[in-house]
Formats: structure tokens, C-alpha cells, sequence
């Protein structure tokens, strides 16, 4: 039923009639409903679990899949997928990559995988209360939890600490129960969240066991897993002999090139404005990772930014230091994902990436996705301090132009040299393209 525009029941419609009716809403219907078909999955089996993988789906939406080769991480060597739909950033990290490679690749410095979660709870009693049998509650909390942590603990995690906290300063009445649980290769989600459900349902439980006068004194607020995590990071570092950047020092000499390259990550560690930017560009690479092996990115961004803020100041989350003929780059960034479960068994092309990187744990993946954001942060800087950011953009902009106006390989030439010292616009190369074709 449609009544202002506003649909009901879409949800029950079969997937040929979702399409047909968004396919509706567009300017050319048919040509619309053949685009909406065309990026389905061929084969019927993949076809179908794709489409279950998300709600009210009618399609799927292609992004490009590459490779950064030549990833070094603890002498070891990936080839990375990474899906993402701005070609400079594969170049970049492919270029950044490579050169560390020459140069001893990057090192994990250090690493830790606990998750976390929380029960929000408000108490009306005395709050002592709470404190006095906290230790018979935790008690109660950890039998119950075992017939969920069971197969957890047989892969070699499970719940690692269980704790009270006090948050009435902050919202009057309201105390929280802290899980912190290691998931081993799953990112871990389902499982915290679980547990988190089961230890909301016994509180009511455990304070109703006192004829009920107690459990009214408690309200349940919610239980969730938290995307902030402090305690499961990665460090990675790599460095070089200062005279070992001359090939990328362009045309500047190596020690102002060196000068100029720690600068700019001290502006972004000091200024709020350049950190977001420089961040984004450590995302860029981290993101590209995370999707092509099936993690979420949109965790990793909301930790990476909340850690970067920890201190009551938003700083870049990379840095380098220069002693004596050393240059070092390093980076600490918190990282939640998995190896199995989830996406990361469901998507072919997810399976297909650890494949790829040679079925690591979630610890290496860690370590690869990490040095991938670092090797992007770093090529993006090397940039701003010697040719400027746009002249790769603009090279990779007229690309896209020019395979919009379908241009033959000649024209591309031409094009291309013509445009190696000038702006690019779409309008600048259409008019081009005008005057050497008539």
C-alpha cells in the first residue's frame, strides 16, 4: 500500500517486485531495472545467499577490488586486497609499501585483542548495597555465563574480567558491569553481546530472589558491546636511513625533505584541523582492508577517531621522529575484526582476500591492516611536503574523465600529454577533445 509516497510492507515484496517499484521512482524505468539487474550476482546459489546478507536488497553495488603488492609486516610479505573506488589511494599505498619493503618493512610493536562490553543499570536502593553483594553477583554472572563462553574458552578465549563500576557522578542512580573478553579470530560481536543479554536477564533474576522487595529497586537500562577499544591494538613501526629517502624526496634535498616530512606530523599531532585530514588518510588504507576482507569499517572509524580524541584533544594517531640519521614512522591504532564468522565465511570475495594473504589470524591481520593505514598516511604526507596532493588526484581525475567520454587510445595520449602541466576539468577536457577531433 502507497499512500503519500510513503510505502508499507516493502519488506514482503518478492525481490522482482521491489525492483520494479524502485526502478518506478527513476526517469527511465526499463533502463534503470536492467542497470538494477545487471550487478546481481550470476550464479544462482551465490545470488541468493548475497541477497540475504542484508535487508531489502535489489542488488548489489560494485566497488573496485586491487592489490597493493609488496607489504612487508615482521619480514613477511602480503600482497593486500583492497576494495575501494579512489585509485590513488592503491597507488599510494602501493608505492609506500614497496619502498618500505627496501628498507626492512614494518614491525609489530605491540598488540592486544580484549573486547569489551557493558550492562547499564540504574539502582533506586541504597547504593552500598550494590557493593555489598557484588562479589556473590559476579559470582553468579560467571556460572551462568559458562554455557555460552564453553566453546569460546575451547579456542582459547573467553571472559577475561568481570567488574562493577560506579557512574553515579556522572547520571544519578546508574551503575555499569564491565566485560572484557579475548574472541581469539572473530571480531567477537555476537558473542559479547550475548553474554552481555544473558548477564541483563540474571540481574533481574538475582535481585528478584529476595521476595522481589530488591529487584524493584533495579531498572535494567540496556547491554551492548562497546566500538571503543582501547585494549585491543596494534603498534606497527618502520624506519630508514635518512639518505635512503632520496629516491622520494623529489625536488628537494634529503634533509629538508626529512625536516619538512616530521613537521607535518607534528602540525597534525598539535592542530585538530590537519589531524582529522591526516587520520583520513590512515582510514583510507585501513578501510579498503577491512572491506575487501569482510570487517567493519564503520567500527574501526568510530574507535580510530574516539582513540585519537583520548585525551581530551582530537591528534593524529601516526607520528615520526628523527634521531640521528634514523627516520622513523609509527602508528598505534585500535582494531576489532575477525578472521572467521560472520561476513568474513558468507562474501566469496571476503574469503577470497584471506585467501589471498594466506588465511591469517586475526592477530596478523591486525598487523597487515595497520601497516596498509600507515603506508597510506605516509604516502600522503610525502606528498603534501614536495608536489602537493593534487597532482596524483588530477592524474587519476583525467583518467575517469577521459573514460567517460569513451576516447580512444590515441586521444588518451594526447590528452594525458596536453593536460600534464594544466587544471583538469571535465569542461577543459571535453573542449580538448573538441579542437583535436574537428
Amino acid at each position: 500500500m502507497i499512500i503519500n509516497n510513503v510505502i508499507r510492507g516493502f519488506s514482503k515484496l518478492t525481490e522482482e517486485e521491489k525492483r520494479n517499484f524502485i526502478a518506478g521512482l527513476c526517469i527511465d524505468p526499463a533502463q534503470a531495472e536492467d542497470r538494477l539487474e545487471h550487478f546481481l550476482v550470476a550464479d544462482e546459489n551465490e545470488r541468493t545467499q548475497f541477497l540475504e546478507l542484508s535487508e531489502n536488497t535489489i542488488s548489489s553495488f560494485h566497488t573496485p577490488y586491487g592489490i597493493a603488492p609488496n607489504l612487508r609486516v615482521n619480514g613477511k610479505v602480503y600482497h593486500v586486497p583492497l576494495a575501494i573506488e579512489e585509485s590513488s589511494v592503491v597507488a599510494a599505498v602501493s608505492h609506500s609499501a614497496r619502498f618500505w619493503a627496501e628498507h626492512g618493512g614494518f614491525t609489530v610493536t605491540g598488540l592486544s585483542t580484549v573486547k569489551l562490553g557493558h550492562v547499564y543499570f540504574r539502582w533506586f536502593g541504597n547504593p552500598s548495597y550494590i557493593r555489598e553483594h557484588w562479589r556473590q553477583l559476579k559470582l553468579f554472572l560467571l556460572e551462568r555465563l559458562k554455557k555460552i563462553t564453553t566453546n569460546m574458552v575451547g579456542r582459547g578465549g573467553g571472559i577475561l574480567s568481570l567488574e562493577l563500576q560506579d557512574e553515579t557522578l556522572m547520571i544519578d542512580n546508574l551503575f555499569k558491569i564491565e566485560l572484557k573478553v579475548e574472541t581469539v579470530n572473530s571480531m567477537g560481536a555476537n558473542f559479547v553481546n550475548t553474554c552481555l543479554e544473558d548477564m541483563a536477564e540474571a540481574l533481574d533474576m538475582f535481585f528478584n530472589l529476595d521476595n522481589g522487595q530488591e529487584g524493584r529497586k533495579l531498572q535494567v537500562a540496556m547491554a551492548i558491546l562497546s566500538n571503543y577499544t582501547p585494549e585491543c591494538t596494534v603498534t606497527i613501526e618502520a624506519s630508514c636511513e635518512i639518505d635512503d629517502l632520496k629516491p622520494i624526496s623529489g625536488w628537494l634535498p634529503v634533509e629538508v625533505f626529512t625536516d619538512k616530512l616530521r613537521l607535518a606530523y607534528q602540525i597534525a599531532h598539535h592542530d585538530p584541523y590537519r589531524a582529522v585530514t591526516h587520520n583520513k588518510g590512515i582510514m583510507n588504507g585501513v578501510d579498503a582492508v577491512l572491506m575487501a576482507t569482510g570487517n567493519d569499517s564503520r567500527a574501526a572509524e568510530a574507535a580510530a577517531h574516539a582513540f585519537a580524541a583520548r585525551d581530551g584533544q582530537y591528534r593524529a594517531l601516526s607520528h615520526c621522529s628523527v634521531n640521528g640519521n634514523r627516520l622513523s614512522i609509527g602508528l598505534t591504532i585500535p582494531i576489532a575484526l575477525g578472521t572467521v564468522g560472520g561476513i568474513t565465511n558468507l562474501h566469496p570475495l571476503a574469503r577470497l582476500s584471506l585467501e589471498i594473504l594466506g588465511n591469517p589470524t586475526a592477530k596478523e591481520l591486525m598487523g597487515v591492516v595497520a601497516s596498509v593505514g600507515l603506508a597510506s598516511n605516509f604516502a600522503a604526507v610525502r606528498s603534501l611536503v614536495t608536489t602537493g596532493i593534487q597532482k596524483g588526484h588530477m592524474r587519476l581525475h583525467l583518467s575517469n574523465i577521459l573514460n567517460m567520454l569513451n576516447v580512444t587510445n590515441g586521444q588518451r595520449e594526447e590528452a594525458e600529454l596536453y593536460f600534464n602541466n594544466r587544471t583538469v576539468s571535465f569542461n577543459a577536457v571535453k573542449h580538448f577533445l573538441h579542437e583535436i577531433t574537428h
